[in-house]
């Protein structure tokens, strides 16, 4: 099964809805992936404006 990645906050999520944003708009095409563990201390999540841990896509199509 191919992943899907949530359009709007680039998580990469397996339900009908984004955990995070509550929508419903994916896609299959992107590139690259970011593993937040420790948002809080991730210099990178940061930067990046991610508030969560999960993965991420790095660029969305």
């Amino acid at each position: 099964m191919s992943k899907k990645v949530c359009k709007k906050c680039k998580l990469v999520v397996e339900g009908a809805e984004c955990p995070i944003c509550k929508k419903n708009q994916f896609s299959t095409n992107f590139q690259g992936s970011l593993v937040v563990i420790d948002p809080k201390r991730s210099e990178i999540a940061k930067i990046m404006g991610y508030e969560t841990k999960g993965e991420y896509a790095i660029k969305v199509r």
